[in-house]
């Protein structure tokens, strides 16, 4: 068996479960999940000891492929319900900030295209629901976090804004994960001409 799909998930008294055919409902103090896992995977909520047990229908490749998987998936569930997720971003260069507008954030992220008044381009990108967006320093460098319930949609949409702007390895400028390193390349030498 695998060793982590054998392990049961312990459950917080304050999170409620639901199981019904192949589908799970996670309910917790952050908010609520759903999931439908794999009809070859049974999940089993055992309420008097407040766990969930994940077993597999056979040893097939597939069964034990997705017998950890099941495990792990509904384990964040049940994290992000009670904690939630939260991916810290950074944005550094010279006039790149960062912006709140509603239910919108808007990034100057260098990009040279004009905007009629004569105001540089911004990207204007729409917060999914589910999703809550903080800015915590708009320039130099700007500084925001991304947080949610359910860690596959924080990580896709903090990727997706992080692909807008990738740091750059010359001048580290660009839109980076908090604490990521940029290894660094150094620039073409001017060659002077003798004369």
């Amino acid at each position: 068996m695998s060793r982590i799909g054998r392990k049961p998930i312990a459950v917080p008294p304050q999170v409620k479960i639901e199981v019904k055919n192949s589908s799970i409902h996670v309910e917790g103090p952050k908010g609520k999940l759903d999931w439908k896992f794999h009809e070859r995977m049974q999940v089993a909520f055992d309420a008097p000891a407040c766990q969930v047990n994940v077993t597999r229908a056979g040893d097939e490749r597939l069964d034990r492929s997705l017998h950890g998987l099941t495990r792990t998936l509904i384990s964040n569930m049940i994290k992000g319900v009670v904690e939630g997720y939260e991916r810290k971003l950074e944005i550094h260069g010279v006039g790149y900030q960062v912006k709140l507008q509603g239910k919108n954030l808007l990034l100057d992220a260098g990009h040279t295209g004009r905007k009629e008044g004569g105001q540089v381009a911004e990207f204007i990108i729409e917060i999914p629901s589910g999703i809550t967006v903080k800015v915590e320093q708009v320039t130099n460098p700007g500084k925001f976090a991304i947080s949610g319930v359910d860690k596959q949609l924080v990580g896709q949409f903090a990727s997706e804004i992080r692909a807008i702007r990738p740091p750059d390895p010359y001048q580290a400028k660009g839109i980076r994960f908090e604490g990521e390193y940029i290894r660094r390349k150094q620039g073409k030498a001017a060659v002077g001409t003798s004369s």
